[in-house]
């Protein structure tokens, strides 16, 4: 395990500022947009792909240079792709890669599918995308939930993966720390419109609470979905399959694949991340301060320049 506990995102900078570049490409759909409003309206209004794999139909889209690395990100619970953070895409491009998004099943232009929501089963349609696109090996992030489907695909099928990446993330099973309820009672309330429940919402993921009061207005670096990202039907089919997921605690030694752990402080009370450091060999861990759950909205830049930093590093 290689830990920076970085309690200062200054010293972050200064400790990675020689690696990678921002610099705009050609195949960079958001170089000619300056805010980040701007930028996640190009993502959000750029066209997505269908292919089927198995029981369901996956929406999906793809960007950067057709012949670049690729780098597959995978959502966490009640996300759609669009709200991945912009920059970190932007990132990812002018880094010469090809980058898919997608969305898990039932989730957007997804469909549902006639098979059982489980972690399992979300690694195989993620591994099924991966079959259809043609893609033998690929780099994977995976926020959250998204965590769980990348470490389960890497477990089961190390040699389809060169670089993982987990965010905001644990190996999950009786160790998993539950919903908070408060959010749960957010989710559900259907008397609540989208905008509200996101002001309800954003406290919560944009920890600690000092930051918040200090960046109120969540518009100017938090990707707002036009409607509420899944119902609450699907929502809860995500919540029991990660509940009911075994985990990996037991098997972290069994993902021998260049890794990445990256969390803000305030995310991390286990720390759920020092576990998955300790059984994962090799594996970088990097524990941003100030931040939580939305850490790569809170501090893009540093969060962008570690995931570049760790890939330029491990590039094969």
């Amino acid at each position: 395990m290689i830990l920076f506990n970085v309690l200062s995102n200054n010293t972050l900078f200064a400790m990675l500022q020689t690696y990678g570049s921002t610099e705009p490409n050609i195949n960079n759909p958001f170089a000619s947009a300056s805010s980040f409003q701007s930028k996640a309206a190009i993502l959000d209004n750029m066209p997505s792909h269908n292919v089927t794999v198995d029981d369901i139909n996956i929406a999906y889209k793809q960007m950067g240079y057709a012949d670049g690395k690729p780098i597959i990100l995978i959502t966490g619970a009640s996300s759609t792709m669009d709200m991945w953070n912009p920059l970190l895409l932007e990132a990812l491009i002018s880094a010469n890669y090809k980058v898919i998004i997608f969305e898990n099943r039932g989730v957007g232009d997804s469909t549902v599918g006639t098979k059982d929501f489980s972690i399992n089963q979300f690694a195989d349609d993620t591994l099924g995308l991966l079959n259809v696109l043609r893609i033998d090996k690929t780099d994977i992030l995976g926020w959250s939930m998204g965590g769980f489907i990348a470490q389960q695909l890497a477990a089961t099928n190390p040699d389809r993966v060169s670089n993982l990446i987990l965010y905001a993330t644990s190996c999950g099973g009786s160790n998993d720390r539950p919903t908070p309820p408060e959010i749960i009672a957010i989710d559900k309330n259907t008397t609540m419109s989208q905008s509200e429940k996101m002001q309800k919402l954003a406290p919560m993921f944009f920890a600690p609470a000092s930051w918040f009061e200090a960046h109120p207005d969540y518009t100017n670096y938090f990707p707002i979905p036009k409607e509420y990202p899944i119902s609450q039907q699907i929502h809860q089919k995500q919540l029991n399959a990660s509940t009911t997921w075994a985990g990996t605690c037991n098997t972290l030694s069994s993902i021998n694949v260049p890794t990445l752990i990256i969390v803000g402080t305030n995310d991390d009370p286990a720390p759920d991340s020092l576990t998955l450091a300790d059984g994962i060999p090799g594996s970088w861990l990097i524990r941003i301060g100030e931040a939580g759950h939305a850490l790569m909205y809170q501090h893009p830049d540093d969060f962008n320049r570690v995931l570049k930093t760790f890939l330029d590093i491990n590039k094969e």
